[in-house]
């Protein structure tokens, strides 16, 4: 009987709370066990179904047990589905998983399975598609290995806080975009960003949020953290968060992140947002108060076939080209705002604001429309997958008096902290950037207030070097900074000439 099996293993939910350094260095072991038969890139696609699936079957056990307490021992009242958060079927349990010996993969399989189908409204398909049974990757061993390593420790809710589980949540992300590095970029916004665009928006309760390129859901995330900072209560944002991802995984791992960080309602649909959005009515789409997002740079082939004759008439300014979705997604993201109230902050590659042809024409028609707000230059090497240095556009359904009929321009490429690998918005750099924004004023070097009628003298072009002339001393690095990027480039090239010899031998074509 499961009701048997569950009290007996509710009766050992004895352990300490676990703190946020203990947590993160367990899941960091767990992540190295799989090194060697698993690509770091895809070590996420194993540890966060793990992590999920070991947290809600402890969860399950310590709601049983207080549904025992409260009924006086009533074993079938513990089952109620009222009593649990979750379902997890009869012989579906992380303990059913633990006492396999073989074939581990094929019963962690089914167990993932069948806990989706039991809870089609908010779990299908979040534990992805792995290949758990593939035994070339993961031997039972392994396997065995790995599930008595998440044995260890125990993820109730009296031991483990959601904010401390979250925050192991993101730790674990942010580990493997850096394992990862390039391939990152699809799935990862680093943080302090995600903070400076969120604190832009900043987002109040009650007020709905949307990502049509969710990623891992860190910008949803941003959002309930930045309404808990302001003393918010975080349960006006339940069901008032949305979110789109295309890739499968990616999505299961957002929806994950949400309900390890103890949001208890939301919607995360998998999906392509640009060729078939997820929320809207009949041929209106959804309209939220928050937009943001950082979709992918100049996505090629991205159904600009479609747009043409788009239901939904997201090509009012026109149909962007099929090398660059780059005004697909500002112009899906514009039509999303709610009306008076609706404003977006979004990443996009600087030459958003320049180029010419088709683009350049969207521009003008957006820019014409007096929404956009400010454009913000942001400083190389900040983001995986690219070095380059990206803008923020933020734009609003309905501007305050004060910027009616101008943009600000702000240059903030100089604003990070130089890093081996990347470079990094500091919590100085965001507070800055911010100030700026919120002043609107000008500031020689910075920022500088521009009408509608000076950007069409410069025919609808917003580099920022049009309009923010740099300082004296902006001329040019020091020597000392000159000399730092010197030996930086020199150590790079050292590593990458030892990687090209130690390929040459390993592939004998060099003694």
């Amino acid at each position: 009987m499961i009701e048997d099996q569950a009290l007996q293993a509710s009766l050992n939910l004895v352990g300490e709370p676990l703190t946020l350094p203990r947590l993160e260095h367990h899941l960091a072991e767990a992540a190295n066990m799989l090194r060697g038969p698993i690509d770091q890139a895809d070590f996420k696609s194993y540890i966060f179904p793990l992590l999920f699936f070991k947290r809600i079957s402890d969860v399950y056990l310590e709601e049983y047990r207080l549904a025992i307490d409260e009924s006086g021992g009533d074993l079938d009242f513990a089952s109620f589905a009222e009593n649990h958060r979750f379902q997890i079927p009869q012989g579906a349990h992380w303990n059913d998983v633990r006492e396999r010996t073989e074939n581990v993969g094929q019963a962690l399989q089914q167990a993932m399975r069948r806990i989706e189908m039991a809870n089609p409204r908010t779990l299908y398909g979040i534990f992805g598609d792995t290949q758990w049974s593939n035994k070339d990757r993961l031997s039972d061993a392994l396997l065995r290995d790995l599930i008595e390593h998440f044995s260890k420790v125990l993820l109730t809710n009296s031991l483990v806080d959601p904010d401390v589980l979250g925050q192991a949540y993101e730790y674990l992300i942010k580990r493997f975009a850096d394992l990862s590095n390039k391939k990152a970029g699809e799935f990862y916004t680093p943080r302090p960003v995600v903070r400076l665009m969120v604190n832009i928006l900043d987002p109040q309760e009650g007020e709905t949020a949307y990502d049509p390129a969710c990623g891992t859901a860190g910008m949803l995330i941003g959002v309930v953290q930045h309404v808990k900072e302001l003393g918010g209560k975080v349960q006006m944002l339940y069901g008032k968060l949305f979110g789109q991802e295309r890739n499968l995984t990616t999505s299961g791992i957002a929806r994950m992140n949400l309900f390890l960080h103890g949001i208890e309602d939301f919607e995360v649909v998998r999906g392509d947002t640009l060729r078939d959005p997820a929320f809207y009515t009949g041929d209106a789409l959804a309209k939220f108060d928050c937009v943001i997002a950082n979709p992918p740079f100049s996505l090629r082939l991205w159904g600009e076939d479609l747009w043409a004759s788009d239901r939904f008439g997201r090509n009012f300014a026109g149909v962007p080209p099929a090398k660059s979705a780059d005004f697909g997604w500002l112009q899906h993201m514009i039509a999303s705002m709610a009306p008076k109230t609706g404003r977006l902050a979004v990443v996009l590659p600087q030459g958003s604001l320049f180029r010419m042809g088709v683009e350049g024409r969207i521009r003008e028609t957006i820019v014409r429309r007096d929404q956009v707000e400010a454009i913000i230059g942001m400083g190389p090497n900040l983001f995986y997958g690219t070095g380059l240095a990206p803008c923020i556009w933020v734009v609003r359904d309905r501007k305050p008096d004060r910027s009616k009929g101008k943009v600000a321009f702000i240059d903030a490429s100089a604003l990070f902290k130089r890093g081996r690998n990347q470079n990094t918005l500091e919590s100085v750099h965001i507070n800055q950037i911010l100030s700026w924004y919120r002043a609107f004023e000008d500031v020689p070097g910075k920022i500088q207030i521009v009408s509608l009628s000076e950007i069409k003298e410069h025919g609808w072009n917003l580099n920022i070097s049009l309009y923010v002339q740099p300082e004296t001393r902006a001329a040019g690095p020091t020597v000392a900074e000159s000399m730092a990027t010197v030996e930086e480039r020199l150590r790079e090239v050292a590593l990458a000439d030892d990687k090209v010899r130690r390929y040459l031998r390993d592939w004998r074509l060099m003694e």
